[in-house]
């Protein structure tokens, strides 16, 4: 996968925040090198956040934010605020912008406290460096820069790549369960809701690491799947499916072969999984009339055997016997009055970086609710689960 592919849920994700008029947009332009971002001297210009994947030195991928003044009023300036504190739940990195002619305000304090409350590594740039005649550009852990001139920026992004660098993940998506030589099976269904042209992120993460330990990928459609095992050699050491075919493919591959799906291998990468496994065995503790809250971390066209507002539905009823109440969420769009629900089923998030993964988990934890995902719950309700977790090595 090449550094311009990589995923958006795969990138560091860098915001940039501060006050409305101090230059944040100019900065972002200065730092990206194009314009990201409409720049002009009216407060309030920027007016949702804007995002750029680019790549840069030494971190890698990255996607630079652009968020509306923190200090935005009125009742459209509060809905802008909302939006910029979102974009602190995935950020890796938070840059503060201010100006370089006045102390920290009130605010610019809070937001520091936020990042330090929630463990964002920060730094601190004074903007408009003409207004006190400043020469330095580094002084007190400070980033001095002028936009406009291009002052600072280089330093700026030099502290951006020294600051954090992703480090490899302790848990790989597949590669820590398999060894060379091993075939690993991909069961991979295409229909009408399957992206033209192109794989879904989590079977690109699994062949990538089957590539990368040296093992052998073998992609299948669920309906060639019996004709594949048979046609292999050597048995493989395991069987990966689609969640929406999981019953068919569990009672295709023999019993001695390790079977699990994709969203629960997302959900062990993205770092919920023991909380996922935890929360669907809630089901069984369900009502007459309990809310459900279905959260997708992607935007798509909803199909009519959608897996998220038909599929997944339609078995949580048949499994009850229970009429069950449903609403859903998706993007970046996450509800605040979780309380109300009795359970969230999460996609794998693969459009989604892990911090705004445990995020979400942490926000139900928080007020008491289960909290699970697709693959999770289809397998619990088709009795399959013990089976797809047993490759699992910390479960």
């Amino acid at each position: 996968m090449s550094l311009n592919n990589t995923p958006t849920g795969e990138r560091i994700h860098i915001g940039f925040f501060g006050c409305r008029n101090v230059g944040k947009s100019s900065v972002v332009n200065a730092v990206t090198n194009q314009d990201l971002s409409v720049v002009s001297s009216i407060k309030g210009t920027t007016t949702d956040p804007v995002k750029k994947a680019m790549e840069l030195l030494p971190l890698g991928p990255v996607v630079i934010i652009d968020t509306p003044g923190i200090d935005d009023e009125g009742v459209l300036g509060e809905k802008r605020v909302e939006k910029t504190k979102n974009i602190l739940r995935s950020c890796d990195i938070a840059i503060l912008v201010t100006v370089a002619d006045r102390d920290l305000n009130l605010i610019e304090k809070e937001l520091i406290s936020i990042f330090k409350n929630r463990d964002i590594p920060y730094i601190i740039v004074k903007n408009k460096m003409d207004l006190i005649k400043q020469n330095v550009l580094v002084k007190d852990n400070i980033i001095y820069t002028s936009a406009i001139e291009l002052k600072g920026i280089e330093e700026l992004k030099n502290t951006i790549g020294k600051l954090t660098k992703k480090e490899e993940k302790e848990i790989r998506f597949i590669a820590d369960m398999i060894k060379p030589k091993d075939i690993v099976v991909l069961v991979t269904p295409i229909d009408s809701s399957a992206p033209k042209g192109r794989m879904i992120m989590p079977q690109q993460l699994a062949i990538r690491d089957i590539i990368d330990t040296n093992a052998i990928s073998v992609v299948t459609k669920e309906t060639e799947l019996e004709d594949t095992l048979k046609s292999l050699k050597k048995k493989p050491s395991l069987v990966v499916t689609d969640s929406q075919v999981f019953e068919m493919v569990s009672e295709i591959v023999p019993k001695d072969i390790p079977l699990t799906s994709f969203s629960i291998l997302m959900a062990r990468y993205k770092g919920f999984l023991k909380t996922a496994i935890e929360g669907v065995r809630k089901i069984n503790n369900l009502k007459d009339g309990d809310k459900i809250l279905i959260s997708e971390g992607c935007t798509h066209h909803r199909q009519c055997e959608d897996i998220g507002t038909v599929k997944i539905p339609n078995w949580l009823k048949k499994y009850t016997n229970l009429e069950l109440k449903f609403d859903w969420s998706s993007g970046n769009s996450y509800p605040n009055n979780l309380e109300d629900y009795s359970l969230i089923i999460h996609c794998g998030g693969c459009m989604l970086n892990s911090k705004e993964m445990i995020y979400r988990m942490n926000e139900a934890k928080n007020k008491g609710v289960p909290f699970t995902n697709y693959g999770i719950v289809i397998a619990y309700m088709k009795k399959i689960l013990e089976r797809s977790i047993e490759i699992i090595p910390e479960i």
